[in-house]
C-alpha cells in the first residue's frame, strides 16, 4: 500500500518520491507563515489565527506522512548508502536538523496555545517571529540534510 513512497522522487536526485514532496512542502512553509503573519499586521486577527492553526495542523501531518515514509524505505541507514558524504558528517547534521525542528515545533504548539488562553500582545508576537524563525531554521536544515543524503 506505501509502495508508492519509494518511487523515484520529482527533483532528479537520488530521493525517493515521499521526500522531495515533504521537501517542497517545507521549503514554502516560511512563506506560508509570513502570508499568515501579515494577516495580523493587517488586524485581520481571526484570519490570522485560524490559517495559523491550519498551517500547524497541516504541518503535523506533512510530519507524520514524512516520518512514515522514513520508516518504511528504511530510514537513515538507508539513505547513507548512495551518499557520497561521511556518514558521521551527516548523521551530526541530521541530529542538528531534529533538534531544531522538535525545538520548533516545541515553540509553535506553545505559541498557539497560550495564544487561546491569554493574550499579551507582545510575548505573541516575540513567540510568532521566533516560530517562524524556527521554521526557517528547519526548512534551512533539511536542505542541508537533503543534500548530503540524496544529492553529493
Amino acid at each position: 500500500m506505501l509502495e508508492f513512497m519509494n518511487l523515484p522522487g520529482f527533483f532528479g536526485t537520488r530521493a525517493p518520491l515521499f521526500m522531495d514532496i515533504v521537501s517542497l512542502i517545507v521549503a514554502f512553509l516560511p512563506l506560508l507563515m509570513l502570508v499568515v503573519i501579515g494577516l495580523a499586521k493587517k488586524e485581520k486577527y481571526h484570519m490570522h489565527a485560524l490559517f495559523q492553526g491550519i498551517l500547524y495542523v497541516f504541518s503535523v501531518l506533512v510530519i507524520t506522512f514524512f516520518e512514515i515514509g522514513v520508516r518504511f524505505v528504511g530510514g537513515f541507514k538507508s539513505f547513507m548508502e548512495g551518499s557520497g558524504v561521511g556518514h558521521d558528517y551527516a548523521f551530526i547534521v541530521l541530529i542538528f536538523h531534529i533538534m531544531v525542528s522538535v525545538m520548533t515545533l516545541i515553540i509553535w504548539t506553545t505559541t498557539l496555545v497560550m495564544s487561546r488562553k491569554q493574550l499579551q500582545l507582545g510575548k505573541h508576537k516575540r513567540a510568532g517571529w521566533l516560530t517562524f524563525a524556527g521554521v526557517t531554521a528547519t526548512m534551512l536544515t533539511g536542505m542541508w540534510v537533503y543534500f548530503l543524503l540524496f544529492v553529493y
